[in-house]
């Protein structure tokens, strides 16, 4: 299958969780979708542009965000959300496990950043937000 074909897979899945969202109470808005190879090096090296230096912009050191140089976000094959509850903004594992369990439900390729450990608890690398489809 080639790329274009499962980013193409992918979409509709994203399509299908957003509507499941809606229909269980949680609103989403997109957090990150495409990212760039330089925004991956700065996320993997815990490192952010913020205003100021002699040019407008300088690199400050951050939380490291990745573990990864090469993130599905680049294959447009990831999405992050923010999940609103009762108007309120969370990223609780178990309020949003139910929208990891479907997403993982519609392809046996999609994995949900809550569960990397596909073991049903919030522990080891924990990105909530995060969902994604496998390259092949």
């Amino acid at each position: 299958m080639t790329l274009s074909q499962r980013q193409r897979i992918f979409t509709k899945n994203i399509a299908e969780l957003i509507c499941y969202a809606y229909s269980i109470g949680i609103e989403l808005t997109f957090g990150e979708a495409f990212r760039t190879q330089s925004q991956v090096y700065l996320n993997f090296f815990g490192l952010r542009v913020v205003k100021g230096g002699i040019l407008g912009a300088k690199i400050v050191k951050s939380k490291r965000l990745s573990k990864t140089l090469h993130s599905r976000h680049q294959d447009r094959l990831a999405v992050d959300f923010n999940f609103f509850i009762d108007n309120q903004l969370t990223y609780d594992f178990d309020k949003i496990k139910p929208l990891g369990d479907y997403w993982e439900s519609l392809d046996p390729d999609n994995r949900w950043g809550g569960d990397f450990n596909q073991d049903d608890i919030e522990n080891g690398f924990v990105d909530t937000p995060h969902f994604e489809m496998k390259r092949s």
